[in-house]
């Protein structure tokens, strides 16, 4: 039987070469790409860690799966009862489920990350170790098949908004992105991040060579992915492209799903959890909002989407937003008259007060851009006479996928965790 291996990280987007970034040095998640399959055009459903995870993992979007924010203090926002996460199906099935490094949809802790359905947990930030402990997992005898999710910290910044003490990467020099500003500040950071990534790498090339020394390929099939888009301003927590675009990289011999193959139609995280439980034979729920692209990778018929969705609640604050995206445009509907909530991280990168006039705008409540003549999404044609048909459209289809999936905001704001048990502390003050 065939084993299934998922690493995932934080705040990557798709920075890395084999996408188009050729300063940044990634050679092992290049040759992984060159060897397996690429997806081009791979979105998640959030621009933030826990709600895109949450989806990742269950195939439901995160407003119906209850993660509508963060997870960790003092959010605490956490998965309905009755969802299931996508280790439970393989542990049902028979294998032994383990995760070594991190996750972002519990409490850190052993029990409670067990119970997203992991036999074995093996938490840690440190990269090393946890390239250790995967290591040692794969050399091991196993008696059953095994799931095993391997999460990196990296590159998520630090709790000073900066990118670890690892030295910058300027090795094949800097490139700072067209929507923000290409400064010295903005050069520095890029560098740190370019950094960050290469010692993400590096590591993806430890596992890689266990599983090659060990002739594990035979029986495995090997996936790499991220949450959401890098952490920078107008990416990370916006529904901008550079916010929802992700990596998504699959090599797996035992299945044909090789040769270096891009697929370029718009595919959704939701759609992740539906098409790996198809490919390992598992049965698909009827409740799963996502749709399986297992057809695709087989080369078979395949009807691509024509829309895919996201969506942000909570993440520091409250600023509810909802998107729908095609190949050409991309429609966004801000829920509530704020500024953009630029989260904590990013407000410590030397990049933000460069910004600040620009971030500090207020919504409008619907932005429209057409992606093909204004990829950056710089120029909002919400009001343009000629966009008005596409902008009835796609809120119509907005709307729709709003029902359909049991959207909680159309009934009202969405108060949170944190609400709730300032409420209680204030009702029992006056008992």
């Amino acid at each position: 039987m065939v084993n299934l291996i998922i690493m995932d990280c934080h705040d990557l987007g798709r920075h890395l070469n084999c996408y188009g970034h050729t300063t940044v040095t990634s050679p092992h998640l290049d040759d992984l790409a060159a060897q397996g399959v690429r997806f081009a055009n791979s979105f998640c459903i959030a621009p933030q860690c826990s709600p895109s995870r949450s989806t990742l993992y269950t195939g439901r979007y995160a407003h119906a799966n209850g993660m509508l924010g963060l997870a960790h203090d003092p959010f605490n926002w956490r998965l309905h009862d009755d969802e299931i996460y996508l280790p439970r199906y393989f542990q049902q099935a028979g294998y032994e489920t383990a995760l070594i490094g991190g996750q972002h949809v519990t409490q850190n802790d052993p029990d409670s990350v067990k119970r997203l359905g992991f036999d074995r947990v093996r938490l840690s930030r440190d990269s090393s170790q946890i390239v250790a402990d995967a290591a040692a997992f794969i050399n091991q005898p196993h008696e059953r098949p095994y799931y095993l999710n391997i999460g990196f910290y990296e590159t998520h910044r630090d709790e000073t908004g900066g990118f670890k003490h690892i030295p910058p990467d300027t090795q094949k020099g800097v490139a700072v992105p067209p929507y923000l500003p290409n400064t010295p500040e903005a050069q520095t950071e890029f560098a740190a991040f370019q950094g960050m990534v290469k010692w993400l790498d590096a590591a993806v090339g430890e596992i890689v060579e266990v599983l090659r020394a060990g002739d594990h390929f035979q029986d495995t099939y090997l996936i790499f992915t991220t949450d959401h888009g890098i952490a920078m301003p107008r990416a990370k927590c916006t529904m901008y492209d550079p916010g929802i675009e992700t990596s998504l990289i699959m090599f797996a011999p035992p299945m044909g799903i090789t040769g270096g193959r891009v697929i370029t139609p718009l595919i959704s995280h939701v759609d992740f959890t539906p098409t790996i439980l198809e490919a390992f034979g598992i049965p698909i729920p009827a409740r799963l909002h996502g749709r399986s692209y297992w057809a695709l990778l087989k080369g078979k018929p395949y009807t691509p989407r024509k829309h895919i969705f996201a969506g942000k609640t909570f993440h520091t604050a409250y600023e509810p937003q909802r998107a729908v995206r095609t190949e050409r445009c991309k429609l966004i509907v801000n829920l509530e008259a704020d500024i953009v909530n630029v989260p904590a991280d990013i407000q410590h990168s030397p990049i933000y007060p460069q910004m600040i006039g620009e971030l500090t705008q207020e919504h409008l409540p619907v932005e429209l851009y057409d992606l093909t003549s204004d990829p950056l999404e710089q120029h909002n044609l919400a009001d343009h006479a000629a966009y008005a048909e596409i902008k009835r459209d796609l809120l119509c289809v907005l709307n729709q996928w709003m029902q359909e999936t049991g959207d909680p905001i159309l009934n009202g704001p969405i108060p949170s965790p944190f609400y709730h048990r300032a409420i209680r502390l204030l009702r029992g003050a006056g008992a």
